[in-house]
């Protein structure tokens, strides 16, 4: 008698079990990273915006009072007016702009991202 490959000798194909715990493991860690990063991107975005918005005005200090009403309105805490590196290129307003964010993650792990930006395109 003969057993053809369509018979007994088929071969199973798929993930284990413990494979898919390896991956659900693996994407929720990337997930719960993800959760905490996600609000410091908005933030620096927010920053962006009212630097942007903070480098028409002409004086020092109108740009740090413009910004300053910038950050109470889209609640920016990682950056003061003081913060601000302002100059002036030729007849423009130039305002840049860095800090750093840390996120804990284990332990003594921790992720740093670092931000920056400028008003000039």
């Amino acid at each position: 008698m003969r057993i053809t490959r369509s018979g007994l000798g088929r071969h199973q194909r798929g993930i284990t079990f413990i494979g898919m715990l390896f991956v659900a493991a693996v994407v929720g860690s990337v997930m719960v990273v993800g959760a905490q990063v996600f609000p410091t991107v908005v933030e620096y975005l927010a920053v962006k915006k009212a630097v942007k918005k903070a480098s028409e005005g002409t004086t020092v200090a109108e740009v740090r009072n413009i910004f300053q009403r910038a950050t109470e309105v889209d609640d920016i805490t990682s950056v003061t007016p003081n913060d601000l590196d302002i100059t002036k290129e030729g007849d423009r307003v130039v305002v840049r702009f860095a800090y750093n964010k840390e996120i804990h993650l284990v332990g003594p792990a921790y992720l740093l991202l670092k931000y920056r930006g400028s008003s000039a395109p």
